[in-house]
Protein backbone atom coordinates (compact mmCIF):
# COMPACT_ATOMS: atom_id res chain seq x y z
CA UNK A 1 0.00 0.00 0.00
CA UNK A 2 1.27 3.46 -0.90
CA UNK A 3 1.96 5.71 2.07
CA UNK A 4 1.91 9.50 2.20
CA UNK A 5 3.10 11.83 4.94
CA UNK A 6 1.36 15.18 5.31
CA UNK A 7 3.45 18.17 6.26
CA UNK A 8 1.57 20.96 8.06
CA UNK A 9 1.26 22.84 4.77
CA UNK A 10 -0.81 20.03 3.25
CA UNK A 11 -3.36 20.25 6.03
CA UNK A 12 -3.34 24.07 5.91
CA UNK A 13 -4.06 23.98 2.17
CA UNK A 14 -6.98 21.62 2.74
CA UNK A 15 -8.41 23.65 5.64
CA UNK A 16 -8.05 26.98 3.85
CA UNK A 17 -9.47 25.61 0.59
CA UNK A 18 -6.50 26.91 -1.38
CA UNK A 19 -6.13 25.97 -5.07
CA UNK A 20 -4.29 22.69 -4.31
CA UNK A 21 -6.91 21.64 -1.75
CA UNK A 22 -8.60 19.43 -4.34
CA UNK A 23 -5.40 17.39 -4.66
CA UNK A 24 -5.28 16.95 -0.88
CA UNK A 25 -8.99 16.10 -0.86
CA UNK A 26 -8.40 13.35 -3.46
CA UNK A 27 -5.72 11.81 -1.25
CA UNK A 28 -8.04 11.97 1.75
CA UNK A 29 -10.83 10.28 -0.24
CA UNK A 30 -8.45 7.53 -1.30
CA UNK A 31 -7.36 7.16 2.32
CA UNK A 32 -10.97 6.81 3.45
CA UNK A 33 -11.45 3.98 0.96
CA UNK A 34 -8.32 2.23 2.23
CA UNK A 35 -6.36 2.68 -0.99
CA UNK A 36 -3.51 4.56 0.67
CA UNK A 37 -2.22 5.28 4.15
CA UNK A 38 -1.76 8.89 5.29
CA UNK A 39 0.54 9.66 8.20
CA UNK A 40 1.32 12.91 9.97
CA UNK A 41 3.78 13.62 12.74
CA UNK A 42 2.15 14.79 15.95
CA UNK A 43 4.68 17.64 15.82
CA UNK A 44 3.32 18.89 12.47
CA UNK A 45 -0.24 18.41 13.71
CA UNK A 46 0.64 20.63 16.67
CA UNK A 47 2.10 23.17 14.27
CA UNK A 48 -1.30 23.43 12.56
CA UNK A 49 -3.09 23.77 15.89
CA UNK A 50 -0.70 26.49 17.06
CA UNK A 51 -1.01 28.51 13.88
CA UNK A 52 -4.81 28.42 14.00
CA UNK A 53 -4.78 29.35 17.67
CA UNK A 54 -2.39 32.25 17.06
CA UNK A 55 -4.54 33.56 14.20
CA UNK A 56 -8.08 32.87 15.45
CA UNK A 57 -7.87 31.97 19.15
CA UNK A 58 -8.14 28.78 21.20
CA UNK A 59 -11.84 28.11 20.62
CA UNK A 60 -11.48 28.15 16.84
CA UNK A 61 -8.32 26.02 17.04
CA UNK A 62 -10.12 23.41 19.15
CA UNK A 63 -13.09 23.42 16.79
CA UNK A 64 -10.97 23.00 13.65
CA UNK A 65 -8.83 20.25 15.17
CA UNK A 66 -11.98 18.38 16.26
CA UNK A 67 -13.24 18.61 12.67
CA UNK A 68 -9.94 17.12 11.45
CA UNK A 69 -10.15 14.05 13.72
CA UNK A 70 -12.39 11.95 11.43
CA UNK A 71 -10.02 12.39 8.47
CA UNK A 72 -8.01 9.29 7.53
CA UNK A 73 -4.76 10.73 8.89
CA UNK A 74 -2.87 8.54 11.34
CA UNK A 75 -0.94 10.70 13.80
CA UNK A 76 2.50 9.37 14.67
CA UNK A 77 4.15 10.21 17.97
CA UNK A 78 7.54 11.87 18.24
CA UNK A 79 9.59 9.17 19.93
CA UNK A 80 13.19 9.77 21.05
CA UNK A 81 14.51 7.93 17.98
CA UNK A 82 12.26 9.98 15.67
CA UNK A 83 13.39 13.19 17.37
CA UNK A 84 17.03 12.24 16.77
CA UNK A 85 16.33 11.29 13.14
CA UNK A 86 14.62 14.66 12.69
CA UNK A 87 17.58 16.45 14.27
CA UNK A 88 19.97 14.64 11.92
CA UNK A 89 17.93 15.77 8.89
CA UNK A 90 17.73 19.32 10.21
CA UNK A 91 21.51 19.50 10.46
CA UNK A 92 22.22 17.73 7.18
CA UNK A 93 19.75 19.64 4.99
CA UNK A 94 19.42 22.94 6.91
CA UNK A 95 15.62 22.72 7.25
CA UNK A 96 13.46 23.81 10.15
CA UNK A 97 13.30 21.29 12.99
CA UNK A 98 9.50 21.06 12.81
CA UNK A 99 9.74 20.29 9.07
CA UNK A 100 12.39 17.68 9.71
CA UNK A 101 9.81 15.58 11.59
CA UNK A 102 7.71 15.25 8.43
CA UNK A 103 10.79 14.38 6.38
CA UNK A 104 12.02 11.85 8.95
CA UNK A 105 8.61 10.18 9.03
CA UNK A 106 8.57 9.98 5.24
CA UNK A 107 12.04 8.40 5.23
CA UNK A 108 11.09 5.98 8.01
CA UNK A 109 8.02 4.71 6.12
CA UNK A 110 9.47 5.05 2.61
CA UNK A 111 6.55 7.36 1.99
CA UNK A 112 5.83 10.29 -0.27
CA UNK A 113 5.87 13.65 1.49
CA UNK A 114 2.88 15.89 0.67
CA UNK A 115 3.85 19.56 0.98
CA UNK A 116 3.94 23.02 -0.55
CA UNK A 117 6.96 24.05 1.52
CA UNK A 118 9.84 24.89 -0.80
CA UNK A 119 12.34 24.29 2.02
CA UNK A 120 12.00 20.57 1.30
CA UNK A 121 13.72 21.17 -2.06
CA UNK A 122 16.94 21.16 -0.04
CA UNK A 123 16.58 17.39 0.25
CA UNK A 124 17.03 17.07 -3.50
CA UNK A 125 15.94 13.70 -4.81
CA UNK A 126 16.51 11.93 -1.51
CA UNK A 127 12.78 11.88 -0.83
CA UNK A 128 9.68 11.36 -2.94
CA UNK A 129 7.58 14.54 -2.79
CA UNK A 130 3.99 15.25 -3.89
CA UNK A 131 4.22 19.00 -4.49
CA UNK A 132 1.24 21.25 -3.80
CA UNK A 133 0.96 24.84 -4.96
Amino acid sequence: MKTYVFDASALFIFLQRKPSSERVNELLKEGMHGGIEILMSAINYGEVHGAIQREYGPDRAASVMNAVKPLPIRLVDATPSRACAAADLKLKYKIYYVDSFAAALAFEHRATLVTSDADFRRLGHQLSVFWLR
